[in-house]
């Protein structure tokens, strides 16, 4: 009875031990640094198109956010939400109840350059603001599975 218990305690302890040397890599978010943030007007097929908002197509004007992201974690992080403020030239929001802005799909480690699309409606004026414009990601896949992975 005794080298019973005393076998099962001995093996829980080898696996209590060993459960702190096979450690799953963790995916932790990953602050991403954003700065050189400008605009431009979309051009060519880019620029075509509307916008659905309350059921209804409204015209609006293709803009490409570009700049720079700055990833200081020696990994690539894939991912990357964008959230920010865009403002309209009478301060109104071009985006509203809404901060994320866009995504990029994979941060290398370093500086790198990015760009996403967004509309604005055509009765917002131009010039842009960008705003508090950030970015995360993760050290690894997060999601199981991406849609790509199911066209034929």
């Amino acid at each position: 009875m005794s080298f019973r218990i005393t076998t099962v305690l001995f093996l829980s302890c080898v696996l209590w031990l060993t459960s702190f040397v096979i450690v799953p890599q963790a995916s932790a978010l990953t602050s991403i640094e954003l700065f050189d943030l400008d605009y431009e007007l979309c051009t060519g097929e880019n620029a075509k198109g509307g916008s659905v908002s309350s059921g209804s197509l409204r015209p609006t004007n293709c803009f490409f956010i570009t700049g720079k992201a700055k990833n200081n974690s020696g990994k690539p992080v894939v991912d990357a939400d964008i959230y920010g403020r865009i403002y309209d030239a009478n301060n109104n929001p071009v985006m509203a109840n809404r901060s994320r802005v866009g995504g990029i799909g994979v941060v290398p480690p370093g500086v790198s350059d990015f760009k996403i699309r967004i509309s604005v409606p055509t009765t917002q004026p131009t010039p842009l603001k960008l705003e508090k414009f950030k970015a995360s990601g993760f050290a690894g896949k997060v999601r199981p599975y991406y849609y790509d992975d199911f066209k034929r």
